[in-house]
C-alpha cells in the first residue's frame, strides 16, 4: 500500500528513469526487440522460465519487472542474499493460490547463485508444474553456480554491458529529465562513461551527483576524477572474472599481442590479484608456450618472481611487467609441451616393457651373466660421441616425441635432432 505522502518522497534518478516498458530498456536489444527471443515470447504473451546472466547495472531486474507487466503475471521478488527456505516456501504457496485463481506468478530471484544446491532443487517441482516462472538474475557464469538441474529447464540469456551509444542515451535522458545539460566538456562527459564501466545503476548515481553542481564552470576530465568517487574494476578473484582474465593474459602472450597482455596484467592488478599467482601463471607460460624456443624465459621468469619476491609491492610489479613483456616477444612453441603430453600417452600405451638389456647396469655377477650391459657402446668413444644404439624398450617401436618448431633458439636443436638422426640411421644399418 502506497503512504499518503510517498509520491512526494525523493527518489533516486536511477529509479526516476526506469524504464516502464521493454522498449525503453537500453543496451539489450539482441534479446529484447519484437523478433529476439525474449522478445517474441512477451509478444506471444507466453514466457518460459530463464535465467538472466550478465554484470551489475544492465537492467536485470528491471528487464524481469517488465516481463511480468508485459504477460500480466505477478511479480514477485526475491533476493538470495536475504531470503531463506521459509521465505521460499512462502512464495511457493502464495504462488500455488494465485493459480488456482487463475494468476500466474512471475518468481524473480536476484542474485540466484547465492542459493545452495539443496535450495535449487527446492524450485524444480514449482517450475516443471507450471506454479511460477522463474526468472533468475545473476553476474556469475551459471554453468559453474548453478545446478545442472535447474538449468535444464531454463533458458539461459546473456546480458551486455551496456556501451558507450547506451551510455550516452541514459545520460540524454538524465539531461531531459533534469532540464539541463552536465556540466562537463567532451572529454569529461568520456570519462564518465568509462568510470562507470558499462553500470548504467552506477552511470546515473554519478550523474545524480554531477547534477548538484552548478552549471558552469565545465569539468574536464581531470577535475571530473576529483569531484566523483572513482569505481572499483568489477573482479572477483574466487569467480568467472579471475579466470576470464587470466585466459586473457595467457591467450594475449600465446599471440605475442605485447601491449594487449600488458593491459590485461594490469587490469588484473587493479582488481586486487595476488601478484605472486600471476607469476606462477607466468611461469608455466615460459614453459607451455616459450618452452625451448628461448631457454632464457624460464630463468627470467623465476628471476622476476624472485624479484617481486624481494622487493615487495609496488616495486616488485615492474619486475613483473618486465617478464610480461620479455614473453610477449619471445619466440614460441609448445613442442616441449606437446613432447611431454606425447611421453605420458605412449607410457601408459606399452605399460611395464623393460629397458634394453644393453643399458641396464650389471653391479653383480648374476645380472653380468644374464647379459645385463652386454654389448652396450659408450658415447663419448663413438665418432661425434654418437654412437647409435637403441634406448627404447624391445619390441616397442621407435617414436619421435619432440618435435621442435622452426623458430628460436628450436631451429638449432633441430639441426642436431636431424643429425643425429642420420647417424643414427648409419650406425644402425639403415
Amino acid at each position: 500500500m502506497t503512504g499518503l505522502f510517498e509520491a512526494n518522497a525523493p527518489r533516486p534518478l536511477a529509479d526516476r528513469l526506469r524504464p516502464r516498458r521493454l522498449g525503453e530498456v537500453v543496451g539489450q536489444d539482441h534479446l529484447l526487440a519484437a523478433d529476439a527471443p525474449v522478445g517474441r515470447m512477451v509478444g506471444q504473451g507466453r514466457l518460459a522460465s530463464m535465467i538472466l546472466w550478465g554484470p551489475p547495472g544492465c537492467g536485470k531486474t528491471t528487464i524481469a519487472r517488465l516481463l511480468a507487466d508485459g504477460t500480466d503475471l505477478h511479480f514477485e521478488p526475491l533476493s538470495a542474499v536475504f531470503s531463506g527456505v521459509a521465505d521460499l516456501r512462502k512464495a511457493f504457496e502464495a504462488a500455488r493460490q494465485r493459480r488456482g485463481m487463475g494468476r500466474g506468478t512471475l518468481l524473480f530471484v536476484d542474485e540466484i547463485h547465492r542459493f545452495n544446491r539443496a535450495q535449487q532443487d527446492g524450485f524444480l517441482p514449482y517450475v516443471e508444474d507450471g506454479t511460477i516462472v522463474l526468472v533468475g538474475a545473476t553476474t556469475e557464469n551459471p554453468s559453474f553456480e548453478l545446478n545442472a538441474a535447474l538449468l535444464s529447464r531454463c533458458q539461459v540469456f546473456v546480458l551486455r554491458r551496456l556501451d558507450d551509444a547506451a551510455m550516452d542515451l541514459l545520460i540524454a535522458r538524465a539531461e531531459a529529465l533534469e532540464g539541463r545539460p552536465l556540466p562537463l566538456d567532451e572529454g569529461a562527459r568520456a570519462s564518465l562513461r568509462a568510470m562507470a564501466d558499462g553500470d548504467g545503476r552506477y552511470l546515473l548515481n554519478l550523474a545524480e551527483e554531477l547534477f548538484r553542481l552548478p552549471a558552469e564552470p565545465l569539468l574536464d576530465a581531470g577535475r571530473l576524477v576529483e569531484t566523483v568517487q572513482r569505481r572499483a574494476p568489477i573482479y572477483d578473484k574466487g569467480q568467472e572474472s579471475h579466470y576470464n582474465l587470466i585466459s586473457a593474459l595467457h591467450k594475449s602472450l600465446r599471440g605475442s599481442d605485447t601491449d594487449a597482455a600488458l593491459y590485461w596484467f594490469a587490469r588484473m592488478l587493479a582488481g586486487g590479484e595476488d601478484p605472486i599467482y600471476i607469476a606462477r601463471r607466468l611461469t608455466r607460460f615460459a614453459v607451455e608456450d616459450v618452452g625451448l624456443a628461448d631457454p632464457a624465459a624460464l630463468p627470467q621468469a623465476i628471476a622476476a618472481w624472485e624479484a617481486y619476491d624481494r622487493l615487495g609491492s609496488p616495486e616488485g610489479e615492474l619486475a613483473l611487467a618486465q617478464l610480461v613483456i620479455y614473453l610477449g616477444t619471445a619466440p614460441k612453441s609448445n613442442a616441449a609441451y606437446g613432447a611431454y603430453k606425447a611421453a605420458q600417452s605412449a607410457a601408459r600405451e606399452t605399460g611395464s616393457l623393460a629397458p634394453p638389456a644393453h643399458i641396464l647396469n650389471a653391479p653383480t655377477r648374476l645380472m653380468r651373466d644374464l647379459g645385463y650391459g652386454a654389448g652396450y657402446r659408450y658415447d663419448h668413444d663413438a665418432p661425434d660421441a654418437f654412437s647409435g644404439q637403441n634406448y627404447f624398450p624391445d619390441g616397442m617401436a621407435r617414436r619421435q616425441l619432440y618435435e621442435p618448431v622452426e623458430r628460436g633458439f628450436e631451429r638449432e636443436i633441430r639441426k642436431r635432432l636431424d643429425y643425429w638422426a642420420k647417424l643414427r640411421a648409419d650406425r644402425q644399418g639403415r
